[in-house]
């Protein structure tokens, strides 16, 4: 377990990275965002942090939301000159709840840690 604390810090720079980097264009940028979130959810449960929860429902939120997108838009898409009314739209709303879950965890978890430091001082 000792050679994995030495790899924690670079990977979840990595997938805070691959999140951030996804960020700036959600639709292209969702397999990033995949990505990151999974590896953000793995290393919270193998370092076992406290907001460990939050990320794996993160996780889950958006590789299901994302999975739904690629399918509908497999399908056609919706709204335009679809067959399929934008209230199809509705299965990709888990994938946007997921990133900002992830994304307040993250500010949470940073902000809680900045403040420990400051009053450990």
């Amino acid at each position: 377990m000792k050679h994995l604390e030495k790899w924690f810090k670079p990977l979840w720079i990595l997938a805070v990275s691959l999140v951030i980097i996804g960020t700036i264009d959600p639709l292209e940028g969702s397999v990033l965002i995949v990505a990151g979130s999974i590896l953000l959810a793995v290393l919270a449960g193998f370092h076992a942090d406290r907001h460990v929860r939050n990320f794996q429902l993160a996780a889950m939120l958006i590789v299901l939301g994302v999975a739904y997108m690629f399918w509908i838009s497999s399908l056609g898409g919706i709204g335009g000159s679809s067959q399929k009314s934008m209230w199809w739209g509705i299965g990709i709303l888990p994938y946007p709840l997921g990133w900002l879950l992830l994304i307040s965890t993250l500010i949470y978890r940073g902000v809680s840690r900045r403040r420990s430091k400051q009053q450990a001082l």
